[in-house]
């Protein structure tokens, strides 16, 4: 494929699985190390109605509205799960199924009846979003890189991701020592004086950030795989923090950069007619990674935290 017809059609939609990718594997290494790694799931699915909500209210899908929306959605979250929870008398993991599931599923039913023709929202898109159709129409080649005219008409969803990037990659590198203190030994971060709460509600709010910036491009699939399957495997590769992070950014990139290019030629490959979806085959190669990963990773006879050092 020549760059001039590889930066309008791929170029931008492999950067926003890229960065979308990063900035969902970056604060997933703290959730899987504090066995947390479903509150990623969580995530993609309370925002959705929030999402939906802010859509209906405000006509449009941009960024204030929705994080708002998934704020609100969160909250009525902890709430009913707490209601349900001391009202019921059921353990806490069956109450977040409960609401989570609930919430996901009203969700989809607000999508189904909303009219959303003139945006990309429908439940088609929030589950394996719109990447697809993040091309950069203005672009002419490589050269459209250094053209002011051609770069105002970028996608809107790559400036969004790549600033929570950046703002993600902020948070961590601001607060990387009480949360490595707190991770691997939390009363000893309280001894110090950490708040170790507030701290992990952080982390939770710089996750739920990401899900959304992500979200309409995205949808939930790649979301959920990326908060686990990268840091998983990472995991399995290491047991020293910084190279684990490292070795989890080396597979969301590849995940990102191969699921995009097999979606879209490996069926031509095989014989078939049609690209298939790309959230969805960067999920399958973010898994297989994780499966290799976990037969022949130098770390996965071990168990316990990785090394502070």
């Amino acid at each position: 494929m020549s760059g001039a017809e590889f930066v309008p059609l791929s170029l931008t939609p492999i950067l926003i699985g890229v960065f979308t990718a990063v900035a969902c594997a970056l604060p997933g290494n703290f959730l899987v190390l504090r066995r947390q790694a479903l509150i990623g799931d969580a995530i993609s699915h309370v925002v959705l109605p929030g999402i939906v909500v802010a859509f209906l209210v405000t006509g449009t899908v941009t960024a204030w509205p929705m994080m708002i929306g998934a704020a609100l959605a969160s909250i009525l979250a902890v709430v009913l799960i707490e209601a349900i929870r001391r009202l019921g008398r059921i353990e806490t993991g069956a109450a977040m199924g409960v609401v989570f599931t609930a919430m996901f599923a009203g969700g989809v039913l607000l999508l189904e009846r909303s009219d959303t023709s003139t945006v990309h929202l429908d439940v088609e898109h929030a589950l394996m979003g719109n990447l697809e159709s993040l091309i950069w129409l203005d672009a002419m080649g490589w050269a459209s890189l250094l053209d002011p005219v051609a770069l105002a008409g970028l996608p809107p969803e790559l400036g969004r991701i790549f600033i929570t990037l950046i703002g993600v990659s902020a948070f961590l590198w601001l607060f990387w020592r009480p949360l490595k203190i707190s991770t691997f030994d939390e009363g000893f971060a309280q001894g110090l004086g950490m708040r170790t709460g507030a701290l992990g509600m952080a982390l939770v709010v710089v996750s739920a950030v990401a899900a959304v910036a992500a979200f309409d491009a995205v949808g939930s699939i790649i979301v959920i795989a990326m908060f686990i399957c990268p840091p998983a495997a990472a995991r399995l590769m290491t047991n020293r923090l910084e190279r684990q992070i490292a070795w989890s950014v080396v597979f969301a990139v590849i995940s990102a950069v191969m699921g995009y290019v097999l979606a879209g030629y490996g069926p031509l490959w095989l014989g078939g007619t049609n690209a298939v979806s790309a959230a969805g085959m960067i999920a399958t190669t973010s898994g297989l990674i994780l499966l290799l990963a976990v037969l022949f990773g130098p770390c996965r006879s071990r168990t316990g935290a990785p090394s502070e050092g």
